[in-house]
């Protein structure tokens, strides 16, 4: 098994098996996007910085254990990821088609359930005047991804 060959994916990663669009997008939320890849990559999840997280679900058709991470924002109960690339892509539809996944973010695992799509005006209360500046003009999203936490977590066990 080995990272797919995808720009925004390569180095090293904690996951053997990754899913994204197979294009290059052209848009200014994909060269942010690849600048802070790096740096995502080594952060997601971590305990000490709360803005990335690492996405587990099983692919639709494959049935493989894959992970993704994504830019990630507490909303009461919940979660809330910002979809740069809007809702068509493969990991989104995995979770969507699941009705679940596993959310790695500050140090513990989420289990999260009832995934929902919402478009701007319904993400908008979750986001001070900055941050929204940012999700609005550097990155562009017009979808994000809204999943409810079961449970309190479970604290994760790794040498990081």
């Amino acid at each position: 098994m080995g990272i797919r060959s995808h720009p925004e994916h390569r180095g090293d990663m904690t996951s053997p098996s990754t899913t994204t669009p197979a294009t290059t997008p052209s848009s200014r939320s994909w060269r942010v996007a690849r600048l802070t890849a790096p740096l995502a990559r080594r952060v997601a999840g971590r305990r000490f910085f709360p803005l990335w997280a690492v996405v587990h679900h099983r692919g639709r058709r494959s049935g493989q254990d894959l992970s993704v991470p994504v830019a990630v924002r507490a909303s009461g109960e919940g979660l809330l990821i910002v979809l740069p690339w809007g809702p068509t892509t493969n990991w989104v539809r995995n979770v969507l088609a699941a009705g679940s996944c596993t959310v790695s973010w500050r140090g513990v695992e989420h289990r999260c359930v009832d995934p929902q799509i919402l478009d701007r005006p319904a993400a908008r209360p979750f986001f001070g005047p900055a941050t929204w500046f940012v999700v609005r003009r550097l990155l562009g999203a017009q979808a994000f991804l809204q999943l409810r936490r079961t449970g309190s977590g479970v604290e994760r066990r790794s040498a990081r």
